[in-house]
């Protein structure tokens, strides 16, 4: 669609940030595969072919979706790793990063509760919550 002329009483979502706003939503409904394939877009435009991230908020959370993916899928290890790269930048406590975080560990807890490179992720995740106050995924 055009943009459209009165701003007063229309929405448009910017077309850059479609794939991005898609993929939270098929991650939150639980399709995998869709989620997986949006958030692979997500980290392939924010990122220049030199590996500089132009969107890095973008893509913290896409690598979270990905953690979240690979957790449904039964891929512990690739769960752990994307989901700690996500949080490894130098990003503020923002709350659609935190949501997200709470859902892979969420997932950890429910999917992987007894693994103890789960417990160690969560330990991980609390410890982030004392250097940034109203991070904890819960």
């Amino acid at each position: 669609m055009p943009h459209p002329e009165n701003l007063d009483n229309h929405c448009v979502v910017d077309h850059a940030k479609f794939d991005f706003y898609a993929m939270d939503c098929e991650r939150l409904v639980g399709e995998g595969k869709l989620a997986r394939t949006l958030a692979e877009e997500v980290l392939r435009v924010g990122t220049d072919v030199d590996g500089t991230e132009r969107s890095p908020m973008r893509n913290a959370e896409a690598r979270v979706t990905l953690g979240v993916a690979a957790a449904r899928e039964g891929d512990l290890e690739q769960a752990l790793i994307m989901g700690q790269r996500a949080l490894e930048g130098g990003w503020q406590s923002v709350p659609s990063l935190i949501m997200t975080s709470r859902e892979l560990a969420a997932e950890m807890r429910r999917r992987y509760g007894s693994e103890a490179a789960a417990h160690d992720y969560l330990a991980w995740l609390h410890s982030l919550a004392e250097q940034k106050p109203g991070f904890m995924p819960r």
